[in-house]
């Protein structure tokens, strides 16, 4: 008879997919200590379940305008903060492969991120990116910024979309169809991958102007009005990468 131990060491490898056989290599142990791992694996089928249905309502966009060969989700980060660039992601998801997880990347855990970055970049059938950094958010505007950014990770997806389906705005001087869903980064997978995507890398980038610029809490705060990110400004003055139409208040 195996450990308690040794199957503790197996549960902890499992994968999703291989909890049932768990259950049924064990449910018949009355170690007080397996019937816990068999109750967990249980909770764990529950979740990845749960999970399962969650995403299924998040892909109903996706299925709707299923027709078409090529949906492209799209979405921004950082048209608040007061330094940095604005970022925009594209993402065109696989039709044959549901990535669990994805979700408003503001609901999401740093690590989730990360972790649904790589497999975004992984799995999806294209990923653009685009950046207007804050001189040419002070130049031209945020909103205005943000639709350059827009398109200019579309055109780096590397293939031509045949629909968007947007964070709730419309994109001007696009070509194609577009879909502006209101808070689309949690009703639509496509939506919330391309959120992903540009929170993450947008994050990294103000984790970088951190160390290039220290005494602003670039790596905590990424840019936002935080109170201590403000009393930063008043005392030590701006950067090179602050929006200046974004501080006149505090300077």
């Amino acid at each position: 008879m195996k450990s308690i131990s040794d199957i503790k060491t197996e549960f902890n490898d499992l994968q999703n997919g291989e909890y049932d056989d768990f259950i049924r290599r064990y449910s018949s142990d009355d170690r007080s200590g397996v019937i816990q791992l068999v109750q967990r694996a249980q909770k764990a089928i529950e979740k990845n379940n749960a999970e399962i249905k969650r995403t299924e309502l998040m892909l109903s966009y996706e299925r709707k305008y299923s027709s078409y060969s090529f949906i492209c989700g799209i979405d921004e980060a950082g048209r608040g903060p007061l330094a940095g660039p604005v970022v925009a992601g594209a993402v065109i998801l696989p039709k044959d492969d549901m990535i669990l997880g994805l979700n408003d990347s503001k609901q999401l855990s740093p690590k989730k991120r990360s972790e649904l970055f790589d497999i975004i970049y992984e799995r999806a059938q294209a990923v653009g990116v685009g950046i207007a950094d804050h001189k040419r958010i002070d130049e031209i505007n945020i909103l205005q910024a943000t639709y350059e950014a827009m398109r200019e990770a579309i055109m780096k997806l590397g293939k031509k979309p045949d629909i968007l389906l947007n964070d709730a705005v419309t994109i001007p001087g696009i070509d194609v169809t577009q879909i502006p869903i209101i808070k689309g980064d949690s009703k639509s997978c496509s939506i919330a991958a391309a959120s992903i995507i540009a929170k993450v890398t947008r994050d990294r980038i103000m984790e970088e102007m951190d160390l290039k610029y220290p005494g602003y809490g670039f790596a905590k705060n990424k840019g936002y009005g935080s109170a201590d990110h403000i009393e930063s400004i008043k005392k030590i003055g701006p950067c090179p990468i602050h929006r200046r139409s974004f501080i006149g208040n505090f300077i």
